[in-house]
């Protein structure tokens, strides 16, 4: 009846403390501030916590690209092909659009491949424009492997292997790659053991570079440095001398004594020249001597002349 406190349930037993079930006492704790909310990238079953989970997972198993890797190059154009198929560009693939008009630049194209024994593909039209990135390939790409630069030693190696003083030439701000082909053709002409060019701001050996080569960038390695200035100076501590050639140079080319000591020469752009840390890595800035109403001379030319110089006085030494 009500009121009656012994009828059946209408006391909680317990075997701690106040009998009687209530909210103070034994809840207290639960009742008790927990701080400030974490942030939801903290709460465990956040999907923001899940999603920065996952990302430091990434991170630990993808390693990061180094920024100097290379990547694919494609040479797209009848004409382009078929000249880095004649210079022996290096090529991991043919690739021919369906159904593409025939004509003597792409029977040639075939005929090359085939001697050298070249991967061809024949791939739908919208393909090859989706794998080329909608250049205009006229029905024909090559797809053009990275190049596998030397290391910077590799070349003070080469000259030890074959007995012979060192003779590398390195480029500082030298972006075109035609340029670049050009003087690796003149190293190779007079004897230089490589060539040496910064990983940034500077032409690469891409095709263009190795089509102008003319095949010598099979015989001559390319080297990248990290730091031109700092290695020019790892170049100087190994007992190499560094010349460094500038319009305004203190003497001229030919008083240098390159006949006698391992030599790097040290080629600018022609608009803007060395920049001033590796001039100050030079020991000694020498000139061509040109006719007055010529101010200076293409990187490659000059690059060219340079070694002819070397050549020439090594073999009369």
């Amino acid at each position: 009846m009500a009121g009656n406190s012994r009828r059946r349930g209408a006391v909680k037993k317990s075997g701690k403390g106040n009998p009687t079930a209530g909210s103070g006492g034994r809840r207290r704790k639960g009742l008790e501030g927990k701080g400030p909310t974490p942030p939801a990238k903290d709460r465990p079953g956040h999907k923001a916590y899940k999603a920065k989970k996952a990302a430091e997972k990434s991170r630990r198993v993808t390693p990061r690209r180094s920024p100097s890797v290379a990547t694919t190059e494609w040479v797209v154009g009848r004409n382009p092909v078929l000249e880095a198929l004649r210079e022996g560009v290096p090529v991991t693939g043919v690739y021919v659009a369906e159904s593409a008009e025939r004509d003597d630049r792409l029977r040639e194209a075939f005929s090359l491949a085939a001697e050298r024994r070249l991967s061809m593909l024949e791939v739908p039209r919208p393909e090859l424009d989706r794998m080329t990135g909608g250049l205009n390939h006229q029905g024909l790409a090559l797809k053009v492997p990275p190049y596998d630069y030397a290391h910077p030693d590799d070349l003070l190696a080469r000259a030890d292997e074959l007995g012979e003083k060192p003779l590398i030439v390195a480029l500082d701000g030298v972006t075109d790659p035609r340029n670049l082909g050009a003087i690796v053709r003149s190293a190779a002409a007079f004897g230089a053991h490589g060539v040496l060019v910064p990983e940034r701001r500077a032409a690469g050996m891409t095709a263009s570079a190795w089509k102008t080569s003319a095949g010598a960038a099979s015989r001559v390695p390319v080297a990248r440095a990290v730091n031109l200035s700092r290695q020019l100076q790892a170049y100087a501590e190994a007992g190499l001398f560094v010349v460094g050639l500038a319009a305004d140079g203190d003497v001229d080319l030919a008083d240098v004594p390159t006949a006698t000591e391992g030599t790097v020469l040290v080629v600018g752009s022609e608009g803007k020249g060395l920049a001033r840390l590796v001039r100050e890595h030079c020991d000694v800035l020498a000139g061509i001597p040109m006719s007055h109403d010529t101010e200076s001379l293409n990187a490659g030319v000059a690059a060219g002349v340079a070694l002819y110089e070397v050549a020439r006085r090594r073999a009369a030494s």
